[in-house]
């Protein structure tokens, strides 16, 4: 089971289908490298997307977006996808903002502390791999220039890290999130289904569905202090994994709350066609809210 295939070859055709190719004048890099981690005991992959502007004054700090891949892809999504392609379109044309956006290599951590305590990725997140971003790149520092997104497993460790966190992100967004109202019933009732394999690792053999609630955004979002928090969210309607009925359960959970937010269900299933699609108003969102904040907001 993948939460989004890893099918990078018709994506990049795709980009290059949609997306006229940069001219000379944008000059945006992607830098990707790897960061040393205690936590995890190893060091971790990451590929950071610059933009045009960025070499250009070294003095400037920029701010930036943290990017989470889904299942079976790794810190160069955007690079292998044809993604780069369209960012570096979208600031040539003007249509978003000048922020870094970093994307770390995180397995199929779903970007949690694993249920064993043996793999704590969100300690990695939170202690090391921020502060080790932020401190060799150019960023301006404080919440309100930093925010968090992702796709499919990446959406909900997007969700689950900023609704767990919020006094670190201003803002959050998710594509096509693996959000699931019913443990038991997504594993179709069988411990040893590919499922609960893939999902094992992370959650528990088989995996622990209070666990699964504690770490689950949905759970999370029913108490969490949100109301700082710009959150947007999207999913196809006919998502391959039902990841649907999750996003608007989550939806449903904000409103009854009265938490601002904006959920959009558009046509399409789970897979890089439908992500293609839909990652520019992503990236826009953050991109305007990075904008109306003067430089030295917190």
């Amino acid at each position: 089971m993948k939460f989004i295939h890893n099918n990078r070859w018709p994506l990049a055709v795709l980009f290059f289908l949609v997306a006229p190719l940069p001219s000379a004048a944008a000059s945006g890099r992607v830098e990707c490298n790897s960061l040393p981690s205690k936590i995890l005991s190893r060091p971790v992959p990451y590929c950071v997307l610059l933009p045009p502007s960025y070499d250009a004054d070294k003095t400037r700090q920029f701010p930036i977006l943290y990017f989470f891949h889904g299942l079976g892809d790794d810190e160069q999504m955007f690079v292998r996808s044809g993604g780069w392609n369209l960012v570096e379109d979208l600031w040539e044309r003007k249509e978003l903002g000048d922020f870094l956006i970093a994307t770390p290599a995180a397995g199929a951590s779903f970007y949690i502390n694993s249920r064993d305590g043996k793999f704590r990725y969100e300690d990695f997140l939170v202690q090391e791999f921020l502060p080790g971003i932020e401190k060799h790149f150019h960023t301006r520092p404080g919440r309100a220039n930093r925010a968090v997104s992702g796709v499919s497993m990446g959406g909900f460790g997007a969700l689950h890290l900023a609704f767990r966190h919020p006094e670190l992100f201003s803002a959050v967004s998710a594509h096509s999130a693996a959000l699931i109202e019913r443990l038991p019933a997504f594993l179709g009732g069988v411990a040893g289904s590919p499922r609960a394999r893939v999902l094992g690792g992370t959650f528990g053999i088989p995996p622990d569905a209070a666990f699964w609630d504690r770490n689950s955004p949905l759970g999370i979002a029913r108490t969490a202090p949100l109301a700082n928090l710009k959150i947007y969210f999207d999913c196809g309607d006919q998502d391959d994994f039902g990841f649907e009925s999750g996003a608007s359960a989550l939806d449903r959970v904000l409103t009854s709350r009265k938490i601002p937010h904006e959920f959009h269900l558009y046509p399409g299933s789970h897979d890089w066609q439908y992500f293609a699609t839909h990652l520019p108003a992503s990236l826009q969102f953050h991109s305007r809210l990075f904008d109306k904040r003067p430089p030295g907001a917190k």
